[in-house]
């Protein structure tokens, strides 16, 4: 038997040293999606900045505070999500996986904790325990994140036994139906039925049979309509939308006051601050309802841009989902990418009457500093799973604008 030369594998530390005296460095290259996708971002952004401002200005001062004060708010914001961006955006993706199941429990002990705390901790806002620490952290927010990477890890590793109901399904039915309890009892239905829409999404993409789900889907109305009962303001949401004109006004002040807004501006607007409905007509216009005043100062061709920007965002982030380098990635971009513009068109739908009020708010746009900050970060890991690792020698090893003399 003939044995081949032995070849003795240089230790990792020494090759790394060497590496060091060469030159030689690991990056990751931004592909052309990804950097399509930062720039209609950071584009979304400051335009989200000034919009924010108009509308929150009146506001601030009627609360005795200065006109820049949800401005200021919401730089910090802006400021933490750039962080988030730029360490997620250099962290390969693939991390995610081993992450999933820490990130799901902090998401379900943090959402527990918002029901259980005292208001001192976990503040009653508007009736809903959404938030802890005042208003600075929403695990809900997070729970968006923990769903997409653990039903996306999930699914990968259930493999062909995701086509089997009781191995495949029940598992994420269970899971995932106790964050829609913790969402509901806060109560959230929106988020509850993003997380439950999420999860469905994801399955789909991964192979489950859509047979399961229309079947559970035809038992869980019943329960879910009886649950809709017992939350009066939400079915009194859903009554107004299917009937305006014989909802009570005090119900579909809001809707009526957004299409009054929206209405007004016509085709350009009345102008950037020239809007009045945030000069107290219009409930929350600078979070929930902030894409009425982009109607009302910025007219039909304001709306139509975030529209397209929106859309652009869409197209760029399932192009790098169909190029990911696996399959956990390309779940997890497909869920990153369809909660950011879902949340967006729902939004928008709502505040122009093509769906009841549901309290989403409109990414890089809504005041909401725990809601900025997790876009950013999911913008960030789209950019990594649309970005390559190589290597590079010499010079280019610190210019990240050069060509690499070699991978």
């Amino acid at each position: 038997m003939t044995v081949g030369p032995v070849v003795r594998e240089e230790p990792i530390a020494t090759r790394g040293r060497a590496e060091q005296r060469n030159g030689e460095r690991t990056r990751w290259r931004i592909g052309a999606e990804a950097q399509g996708l930062m720039l209609v971002s950071a584009m979304l952004l400051a335009y989200g900045l000034a919009v924010l401002y108009s509308a929150s200005a009146l506001v601030a001062m009627n609360e005795n505070h200065a006109s820049a004060f949800y401005l200021l708010r919401q730089l910090t914001g802006a400021a933490a999500g750039a962080v988030a961006f730029a360490i997620v955006a250099k962290i390969d993706a693939d991390k995610w996986r081993e992450w999933a199941w820490p990130l799901l429990l902090l998401t379900i002990v943090t959402m527990a904790l918002t029901l259980v705390l005292p208001d001192s901790i976990a503040p009653r806002i508007n009736g809903s325990k959404r938030f802890l620490f005042g208003s600075s952290f929403q695990p809900s927010e997070l729970g968006k994140l923990g769903v997409i990477v653990w039903v996306s890890m999930l699914v990968v590793r259930k493999g062909d036994s995701l086509r089997r109901l009781t191995k495949g399904l029940v598992p994420f039915l269970v899971v995932i139906g106790l964050l829609d309890v913790l969402a509901a009892l806060e109560p959230d239905l929106s988020v509850s039925m993003l997380y439950t829409l999420l999860m469905a999404l994801l399955l789909f993409v991964g192979g489950a049979r859509m047979s399961y789900f229309v079947a559970l889907g035809a038992l869980a109305i019943p329960v879910l309509w009886h649950k809709i009962e017992r939350l009066q303001y939400a079915l009194l949401r859903v009554s107004t939308f299917l009937d305006p004109g014989g909802a009570p006004a005090a119900v579909n002040y809001q809707l009526k006051q957004s299409l009054v807004a929206v209405g007004s501006g016509g085709a350009f607007g009345v102008g950037f601050g020239e809007g009045r409905q945030q000069a107290g007509f219009l409930p929350y216009p600078y979070s929930d309802f902030i894409a009425s005043n982009i109607g009302e100062e910025w007219g039909f061709v304001g709306l139509a841009a975030i529209v397209v920007a929106f859309a652009i965002y869409a197209l760029l982030g399932f192009r790098i989902a169909r190029k990911a380098r696996s399959p956990f990635l390309q779940l997890v971009a497909v869920g990153l990418t369809f909660v950011t513009v879902l949340t967006a068109y729902l939004h928008i739908g709502v505040v122009i009457g093509l769906l009841p009020t549901t309290g989403l708010t409109l990414p890089f746009v809504s005041y909401g500093r725990s809601n900025l900050v997790l876009t950013m970060l999911f913008t960030g890991i789209l950019v990594n799973i649309g970005s390559t690792k190589e290597r590079v020698l010499g010079g280019g090893a610190t210019d990240p604008l050069a060509v690499p003399a070699s991978q």
